[in-house]
């Protein structure tokens, strides 16, 4: 167990900008951060980081949470494994208190994974640097391709001895059990024995995005040795399509830079990070996945990809091209000589000029495309045709609608077409994707719960959600203004108490808000929002996170350049003002249910003396909306 202190010293440490930064690009507005959301798919950005809060908030899916949670949901970790990231981030020695049996077993098999690996990854770099066949071998290899000590040490490269077992053998003697290194995918069963998966191979760790290593890749030195490479297989903790080979090490060069080289293979990474370009990571030879995709567009809207100099490769790759269109990425192409790739080339031509073949010959994927299907097509009508419709498809995978009409009238120059011609083709794959309804893994999440109108018309919404809104702006109130005073000199929550002393909480989340809020209130503490944020429920804490996390703030500029003065919620008068008017919408939610249900019982009244008394129970009520509606200037329309 860590211990409470240590804990504490964590959470003291922790900078929710920093954190989620190592994940996603963040930009400034106003007082808060914000980005595209790391956990679902959106172009428009409403994943909100409050840093003078500590936390942070997706209008869109309707994730939030501090800093750990963060860790925990992006890293997929429990609390206390988060806790040790967080920890090991920030350069604080975590002295764990001794575990019960319970407690060992109850271990994560996902930080075990993660040991392993990183085990394996320590064992296979000293095999390249300390063993005989590491240095004869793996070393001669790297000095072959020109690879630097610094970089070879910057990517943890290493080697596989040419054995059966030596890693099997050096990892269950450092305590790691067969089961775990099988799941790893760092070892194989056969015939009731586990051998090594990696043998007389260079290896490339493959990190995730924060840092730990996942997986493997493995090149073969002898000829005869096939496949050339091998990856290690999907795991608990590496799913291919959503890890990017050198994207750990090039995510501030592409949060920098703006834009992010993609490559085919590790050594073309290794390469340009040598020349300088550290913003470029690999696909590992995999066809491109919106998982991806998504990864990169955490860190930049820009995506240049370099192809190698090989026609026939090049068709198949464009294929699977659509997918940074469809996610709203900006493309470029860089194609290389006949016969290179960005490794070959790089060490042809020098790191100089390299650089300036990359500016020269970066083109608009769309101009690309357009210019290669009028080389190759020429005048055959028929091969022009489907070729035209695969460039639409391509140009209508683009979500943002005034970017498709540019590249269709560009489109229409190039390939001598009439501009409505294309138009009318782009309509038909739009109208065909529309009609196809989604994967159930596509289908985009709920809306963030939003305010109610001010004012609700009969039947428009349902009393239960308005009431439990008005409850949820009562929570909001106190927790954010509990102990200022109005302008009678009360306390807010004094007053709020007072006022609502009748009333009942009807959502269960902010009823224990409350009395919580009442209990530390009793026993001289201060219950402010962070409070719960530290101390609560699940529950409590994301609602506290949701309540008090407002997606649009008032600029500066409208008192400082426009010169109009906005009143503030929490001068005295106003917030008295604000205050009362939520309860008493609150109490006329309340009795416009109480209505209702009323209502429902007169009509299943059994006699006509209950009946009689129903009816008075109405009457009262009908009074009481009567009295509410005159606080607060409203009509009562029934």
């Amino acid at each position: 167990m860590i211990p409470e202190s240590t804990i504490a010293d964590i959470k003291n440490r922790l900078d929710i900008e920093e954190v989620v930064a190592d994940f996603v690009s963040l930009k400034r507005k106003g007082q808060n951060l914000w980005a595209c959301c790391p956990f679902h798919n959106e172009k428009t950005p409403s994943f909100s980081v409050s840093p003078a809060k500590g936390f942070y908030k997706c209008f869109g899916c309707g994730r939030g949470g501090d800093a750990i949670d963060f860790v925990m949901e992006i890293e997929k970790l429990n609390y206390l494994e988060a806790l040790r990231y967080l920890a090991k981030k920030y350069g604080i020695e975590i002295k764990e208190e001794e575990l019960s049996e319970g407690e060992l077993r109850a271990q994560s098999e996902r930080e075990s994974l993660y040991i392993a690996l990183n085990f394996a990854k320590d064992y296979f770099r000293q095999n390249l640097l300390t063993t005989a066949e590491g240095k004869n071998i793996g070393q001669s290899y790297f000095k072959e391709r020109e690879v630097a000590d610094e970089i070879a040490d910057k990517f943890a490269l290493g080697y596989a001895q040419d054995q059966w077992d030596g890693l099997l053998k050096a990892a269950q003697a450092a305590g790691h059990t067969v089961e775990i290194l099988e799941k790893a995918g760092l070892v194989i069963p056969k015939d009731e024995r586990h051998y090594d998966r990696f043998r007389g191979r260079v290896i490339f760790p493959i990190h995730n995005v924060s840092g730990r290593v996942v997986a493997f890749g493995a090149r073969a030195l002898k000829k005869d040795d096939k496949p050339k490479y091998i990856n290690s297989p999907e795991t608990p903790v590496y799913q291919k399509s959503q890890v990017l080979y050198g994207l750990y090490q090039a995510k501030q060069a592409i949060r920098q830079q703006e834009n992010c080289y993609l490559v085919e293979g590790y050594t073309d990474v290794t390469r340009l990070h040598q020349i300088g370009i550290e913003n470029v990571v690999a696909s590992s030879g995999t066809s491109l996945t919106t998982g991806q995709v998504q990864l990169v567009g955490r860190f930049s809207k820009q995506l240049t990809v370099l192809y190698d100099g090989d026609v026939a490769g090049l068709q198949a790759s464009l294929r699977g091209i659509d997918i940074i269109l469809a996610n709203g990425l900006d493309v470029k192409v860089v194609l290389f000589p006949e016969g290179h790739d960005p490794d070959s080339y790089a060490r042809a031509v020098g790191a100089n000029e390299f650089k300036v073949f990359l500016t020269d010959n970066a083109r608009d994927f769309i101009h690309f495309r357009l210019d290669l299907v009028k080389e190759q097509v020429g005048k055959d009508p028929l091969k022009k045709a489907a070729a035209i419709k695969d460039v639409v498809a391509s140009i209508a995978q683009i979500p943002d609608h005034v970017k498709r009409l540019v590249y269709v009238k560009e489109a229409s120059e190039i390939l001598e077409m009439e501009e409505r011609v294309l138009v009318g083709e782009m309509n038909k794959v739009l109208l065909k994707a529309r009609q196809t309804p989604p994967a159930a893994s596509e289908v985009p999440p709920l809306p963030a719960t939003v305010a109610p109108a001010e004012e609700e018309i009969t039947g428009t919404f349902d009393i239960n959600n308005l009431i439990a809104f008005q409850e949820r702006e009562s929570i909001r109130l106190l927790l954010q203004y509990g102990f200022d005073k109005l302008a009678e000199g009360k306390p807010l929550y004094e007053f709020l108490f007072h006022e609502l002393d009748d009333v009942v909480f009807t959502n269960p989340v902010h009823a224990e808000i409350l009395r919580e809020y009442k209990t530390l209130l009793g026993s001289g503490k201060v219950a402010d929002a962070q409070y719960f944020i530290d101390h609560g429920s699940p529950e409590v804490r994301k609602a506290v996170i949701d309540i008090v996390h407002t997606r649009h703030q008032i600029s500066n500029n409208w008192l400082d350049k426009y010169k109009i003065a906005i009143p503030v919620e929490s001068d005295s008068y106003r917030l008295q003002k604000v205050v009362y008017s939520n309860i008493m919408r609150l109490k006329q939610r309340v009795v416009r249910k109480l209505l209702a249900d009323n209502l429902e019982k007169i009509k299943a009244a059994a006699d006509t003396a209950e009946q009689a008394e129903l009816q008075m129970v109405h009457r009262a009520l009908k009074q009481a909306e009567k009295e509410i509606a005159a606080h607060l200037g409203n009509v009562i329309l029934k």
